[in-house]
């Protein structure tokens, strides 16, 4: 079932609160400066798959005999300097781009690998669908292949499962597990000891996420390496204590709800101080409060 996309506005207003990164994205002519400075680095983690860092989600990469596939490409002004990574794991022409989601520092280079490169954009239907809503993303930055409950891609001698999970951060996620060197990418299903962004206007909800993540949990195992959509390549145990961390606040939230709090009662009281170091520049402990407080 597809929702109707948020409105540019409430994209902007939100994102521009956030952070200047994200300003970036959306005011292009200020981008180059303030993505000017930002390094791309690539982390060998097993087998075909290396992880790049630079601004915004982290891109998993398979490159071997085959070629090279990544997982999400970060921002637009980024793309000839992730390109150029690529180029030194094999080759800077992408077979594939996977999107776990629809979000602009997952998906903002996917027109220059589509156009410039010949990359095959894959995602969930719902990606595409909010994508094409949004006159700022130029056609050739859509998936061209989408599917509704996931795809199976056999690459540089690994398989990876593509998976979607129903609702968690929005309602077009999706989870990449290279099934032989046990890698997972979670896309924003999960933020490495942060609190995470849990897009409510987007079909995401923190009961919907805690699920998602529970469900990914069961299909993995203590030697599994994990690629979180932000923060530290992680494992099984981190991946654990974030789920107990959203639990945890979202039934003390709910309770303090239930009992009358207002929301700015509720943010006055704050969190256990437990949390006071998941909270981060763009979801601090009063936005994930606000959060947790909506969904209670």
């Amino acid at each position: 079932m597809k929702t109707a996309p948020r409105s540019s506005a409430h994209i902007m207003a939100a994102f521009l609160a956030a952070s200047p990164l994200i300003y970036s994205a959306i005011h292009p002519a200020n981008a180059q400066d303030r993505f000017a400075d930002v390094e791309v680095k690539a982390t060998a983690i097993k087998g075909s798959v290396h992880m790049l860092t630079g601004a915004g989600g982290n891109i998993g990469v398979s490159a071997g005999e085959d070629g090279v596939l990544i997982i999400d490409d970060q921002f637009a002004p980024l793309a000839e300097k992730i390109a150029a990574q690529l180029g030194e794991l094999g080759s800077d022409k992408p077979k594939y781009v996977i999107n776990t989601h629809y979000h602009g520092d997952h998906t903002g280079s996917n027109a220059f690998f589509h156009t410039h490169k010949g990359a095959t954009i894959l995602a969930h239907e719902n990606v595409r669908v909010r994508l094409a809503n949004d006159e700022k993303i130029k056609p050739e930055a859509l998936p061209t292949i989408t599917y509704e409950d996931g795809i199976k891609i056999y690459f540089n001698g690994e398989t990876l499962h593509v998976m979607h999970l129903a609702v968690g951060h929005t309602d077009g996620d999706s989870v990449v597990w290279f099934e032989q060197p046990n890698v997972m990418h979670t896309g924003d299903l999960f933020f490495n000891g942060r609190f995470p962004y849990i897009d409510q206007g987007a079909g995401g909800n923190v009961e919907g996420y805690m699920e998602s993540v529970e469900q990914l949990l069961a299909k993995i195992n203590d030697q599994t390496i994990i690629i979180p959509g932000h923060g530290d390549i992680s494992n099984k145990q981190e991946y654990t204590a974030f789920l107990a961390m959203i639990s945890e606040t979202f039934d003390y939230v709910k309770a303090l709800k239930q009992d009358g709090k207002t929301l700015d009662e509720v943010k006055a009281m704050g969190l256990d101080e437990k949390w006071a170091d998941w909270g981060w520049n763009f979801i601090t402990e009063e936005k994930w409060i606000a959060t947790l407080y909506t969904d209670a």
